[in-house]
């Protein structure tokens, strides 16, 4: 964990007595990131190597599923149906995603990130190919929703964080900053990609090419992950002084871990009830749709930097400020939002376009890596894959009801203040989560 344990205070005892005795000696010190000058090594050259191979699983899994955007307008032009119908697949693919991932960290504990990218190839693949012969709505549901959902997931966070967690243990909030980054990186690029390959060859062939484009890099994805189980994270260093290794029972009862359920949700609540619908609110304001699009789109890329330097500050200045810091500044795009009300207010979409895509994820890090503080360990993939069902739950909550709260309303108004409620109630879970869980006691 963070520092010194003890440094200057408790003399070191060997054996799992010096562990608790340092633990309790220090109660803050897992809310703190740790020190340049403190036990962990730098991390090795095959420590950036596989966090290299991370961010580019990654980007391949982010960029298919976040295509599907453009597909969707292809799917309303040729099956005729409405919106609503089209959009069930991405609902459907938030409630799996976060359903599924339980079962994709207890994966991932056992068998390791090399099997599980292989995996998730393997079904990213075939949802794929399917998807190319679908000719009704259950088809697309179940392909995308579900088949593609739990393969993205194979090549996602809850493969990669407890791999990158051990590899940069002294630079974790910066390493798990440059991985999420790689989901920002893939919604930038695939949908020009997808509406290239849509327009030149049609939206059934550009299925097909994607699916052989993932068949093919399918191995050499994997081979960028050392072969075994949960061990297949490199050595870094001589052997020193370990936090305890928690299981989910233990993580379960104590109050962080459900502190940080709600983090996940609240959060997902308040960028899903704007983010889906940040278009839609423009035109509905005046604005010309091309010229939003392109407004919102270059706010979209702020997310890659924004992500990195947030993660990385976190390393620097704590989790719990870095992501009060950006919770702050997604209040304020969510703000500026709200104060548009005709298209001449040019200035007001720029920031709100420029505030929130900064932060579009930017807590992600700081999240992700204070789960790693508080719950170390060969089981921190299943503690992770439970704790972010919040995330799942909080995304198809918030995506659905800010459409829903417009079919009531003709306003997107109440959406985006209960947008700025979940947030505030994300930063109060996140600032309680300052001092570490108390060791549990074990059973007799």
């Amino acid at each position: 964990m963070a520092g010194k344990p003890g440094a200057g205070k408790t003399r070191p005892v060997p054996g799992p007595a010096a562990v608790c005795l340092a633990w309790r000696a220090a109660p803050s010190i897992a809310a703190m990131p740790p020190s340049p000058a403190g036990p962990y090594p730098k991390p090795s050259r095959q420590a950036w190597l596989v966090l290299g191979g991370a961010f580019l699983a990654f980007t391949v899994g982010a960029s298919l599923m976040h295509s599907y955007t453009v597909f969707l307008l292809a799917y309303v032009a040729d099956f005729g149906w409405s919106r609503a119908e089209s959009s069930l697949a991405y609902s459907v693919g938030q409630l799996v995603g976060g359903i599924s991932s339980p079962l994709v960290g207890g994966l991932v504990d056992r068998i390791g990130a090399r099997r599980m990218v292989l995996l998730g190839s393997v079904l990213l693949t075939l949802g794929l190919f399917g998807s190319a012969q679908a000719e009704a709505l259950w088809q697309v549901v179940f392909l995308y929703g579900v088949v593609m959902t739990i393969g993205a997931n194979c090549l996602g966070l809850l493969v990669f964080v407890p791999l990158i967690s051990g590899l940069f243990e002294r630079r974790r909030g910066m390493a798990i900053s440059v991985l999420q980054s790689a989901n920002g990186f893939g919604r930038a690029v695939s949908a020009p990609l997808s509406q290239l390959l849509v327009n030149g060859v049609g939206w059934r062939h550009a299925y097909l090419l994607e699916a052989a484009a993932m068949a093919l890099l399918a191995v050499p994805l994997a081979a960028m992950f050392r072969r075994g189980g949960p061990g297949d994270a490199p050595e870094q260093g001589a052997a020193r002084l370990m936090p305890r290794h928690w299981t989910l029972a233990e993580a379960m009862r104590t109050p962080q871990f459900w502190l940080l359920f709600l983090v996940y949700m609240f959060t997902s609540i308040g960028t899903f009830l704007v983010s889906l619908h940040q278009l839609a609110f423009a035109v509905d304001a005046g604005f010309d749709p091309l010229y939003a699009a392109g407004v919102l789109g270059m706010g979209s890329f702020l997310a890659l930097p924004g992500v990195i330097v947030t993660g990385t500050l976190s390393d620097h200045i704590g989790r719990e400020n870095s992501a009060l810091i950006a919770y702050a500044i997604s209040i304020v795009g969510v703000a500026c939002a709200l104060l548009i009300s005709g298209p001449d207010q040019h200035l007001l979409l720029w920031l709100h376009a420029v505030f929130f895509g900064l932060t579009w994820g930017a807590r992600g890090p700081a999240i992700t890596a204070k789960t790693a503080d508080l719950f170390p360990g060969p089981r921190l993939g299943t503690i992770l894959g439970v704790i972010t069902i919040g995330s799942g739950l909080g995304a198809a909550l918030g995506s659905w009801a800010a459409g829903w709260i417009f079919d009531l309303s003709g306003s997107y108004r109440l959406a985006f203040l209960l947008s700025i409620a979940a947030y505030l109630c994300g930063s109060v879970a996140f600032w309680a989560l300052r001092r570490p869980p108390a060791e549990p006691v074990p059973r007799r």
